[in-house]
C-alpha cells in the first residue's frame, strides 16, 4: 500500500516516517486515510482547502470543502489526534478549475475539472503548504496505488475495481507521484467504512459526492448560465451532417458529444450531437453509428512509459472517459505532446475535452486530453462551412 521509503532509524531499533501532510474533504475516504498513515508511523498533518468564494459559502454548505465539510474534518483529525489547518484556495481554484471549466465548454469540448483540480491544486498548489511545515509527501483518499520503485514513481489501479480513481490522476507528473501516497489503494469502499465505524468517526457513514463539487445539483447549464452571463454563450445552428441548418441554438456551451436532449425533432430515428464546431459556433447532429470511431487524437500528453518517451508505438488499453470499461488501442506518439489512438475496435462517443488514459494491465502509462477530429468525418467540415456562412 505504502511504500516504507525514506524511514529514518533511531538508536533503538525503531522507524519513525516522514512528516505527510494529507488533504482532508470531510468525508469517510479522507478520515480513514488519516489513521491508516498514524498506524503505519507517519507524521500526519491535516488540510482542508477552501475554495469557495466568500459570497459563494452558502450554496456550498453540503459540498466537498464547504463549510459542513470543513466542520466534518476538523472533528475528524480532533478525534485521531493530528493538527489541522484550513488553507485558503478560492482564488486559485478559481482561476485553475472553474475558469478552465467554462473556457472548455466556450470552446466546444466536454471538460474533466477532477482531473485539473488533483493536477494543479491538490497535489501542486497544496505542496507549497506541505514544503512550509516540513511534509515530505502529500496524501488523499484516492482509489489509487503508487509504487514508489528506485527508478520512478509508478500509479497503479485501485484494487476496488468499482472506486477505482486512478483516471482522475493520470496528469500527475513524477515529481508530484514521487511525494505523493495513497493510502486506500489496496482496500475497497467496505472495508473503508468497516474501520471508520470501529474507530467511531462521525463520518463513516457520510454519503458520497456523485456530482462535480462546484455545480449545484450536477446542473452544468444552469452554473454555466450564472457564472458566464448568457450574453457570455456563444449561439449558432444546428446542423445535420449534410449541412442543412435544422433550427438555431443559444449557445455551443449547451451541447456535448453524445447529447440527445435539446436538438430538433421529425427526424424518424435518434438524434446525437456529433460534432461541435466552435469557430462556426455550429452543432452538427447524426444518427448513433455517427459516433463510432476507430481512431482519434489526443494532445497535452503526459507519459510515463519508455515507449512513449522515446517515440515508439506501444499496446495499451485505454480508457476514454472515467466510467468507460476500457478498449484495446494502438498508440503513435508524435510531436508537440500529441498522439494517435488507433484502437482494435471501434468507440462511441469520443469526446473532446476528456482524458485519454492508457493501462498495461493496472499500471497507468499516462495520456492525453481528446482532441476534436479535424479530418476524416466529413460532417465536421460540412457543417462548420455552412454554419460560418449563415
Amino acid at each position: 500500500m505504502i511504500s516504507p521509503a525514506n524511514t529514518d532509524v533511531h538508536e533503538g531499533g525503531s522507524a519513525v516516517r516522514p512528516r505527510v501532510l494529507v488533504g482532508m474533504s470531510g468525508g469517510v475516504d479522507s478520515s480513514v486515510a488519516v489513521w491508516l498513515l498514524k498506524e503505519q508511523g507517519y507524521e500526519v498533518v491535516g488540510v482542508t482547502m477552501k475554495v469557495w468564494p466568500q459570497d459563494c459559502m452558502s450554496r456550498a454548505e453540503d459540498k466537498c470543502c464547504g463549510p459542513q465539510a470543513i466542520a466534518d474534518a476538523r472533528g475528524v483529525a480532533h478525534a485521531l489526534g493530528v493538527a489541522h489547518y484550513v488553507v485558503d484556495e478560492a482564488e486559485a481554484f478559481e482561476r485553475q478549475v472553474i475558469d478552465y471549466f467554462t473556457a472548455e465548454y466556450q470552446a466546444g469540448r466536454t471538460p474533466n475539472p477532477c482531473v485539473m483540480c488533483n493536477e494543479k491544486v491538490k497535489f501542486g498548489n497544496l505542496w507549497t503548504k506541505a514544503k512550509a511545515i516540513g511534509a515530505e509527501y502529500i496524501a488523499t483518499g484516492h482509489y489509487a496505488i503508487v509504487d514508489h520503485l528506485p527508478a520512478r514513481s509508478v500509479l497503479r489501479k485501485g484494487r476496488d475495481s468499482k472506486k477505482d480513481q486512478s483516471y482522475f490522476l493520470f496528469s500527475l507528473r513524477q515529481e508530484q507521484l514521487t511525494r505523493s501516497l495513497f493510502p486506500l489503494g489496496g482496500l475497497e469502499k467496505g472495508e473503508i467504512r468497516a474501520i471508520a465505524r470501529k474507530l467511531g468517526l462521525k463520518t463513516a457513514d457520510k454519503v458520497d459526492s456523485q456530482e462535480i463539487c462546484f455545480v449545484p445539483g450536477n446542473d452544468y447549464k444552469a452554473f454555466l448560465k450564472g457564472h458566464l452571463g448568457t450574453d457570455q454563450f456563444r449561439p449558432g445552428g444546428i446542423f445535420d451532417k449534410h449541412g442543412n441548418r435544422l433550427a438555431d441554438h443559444e449557445g455551443i456551451e449547451m451541447f456535448t458529444i453524445g447529447q440527445r436532449k435539446g436538438l430538433p425533432g421529425g427526424s424518424p430515428k435518434p438524434m446525437y450531437v456529433i460534432d461541435i464546431d466552435p469557430e462556426s459556433r455550429s452543432v452538427v447532429v447524426g444518427e448513433a453509428e455517427d459516433l463510432v470511431v476507430d481512431e482519434f487524437e489526443i494532445d497535452h500528453c503526459i507519459w510515463n512509459t519508455d515507449a512513449a518517451v522515446t517515440g515508439g508505438s506501444f499496446e495499451c488499453n485505454v480508457k476514454i472517459r472515467y466510467a468507460h470499461p476500457g478498449a484495446d488501442a494502438t498508440v503513435h506518439p508524435g510531436e508537440n505532446g500529441k498522439a494517435r489512438v488507433v484502437l482494435r475496435e471501434p468507440q462511441r462517443a469520443v469526446t473532446p475535452g476528456q482524458a485519454a488514459v492508457c493501462y498495461s494491465g493496472d499500471e497507468v502509462l499516462g495520456g492525453g486530453w481528446i482532441a476534436r477530429a479535424t479530418s476524416g468525418r466529413s460532417f465536421g467540415t460540412v457543417g462548420a462551412s455552412v454554419g460560418a456562412s449563415s
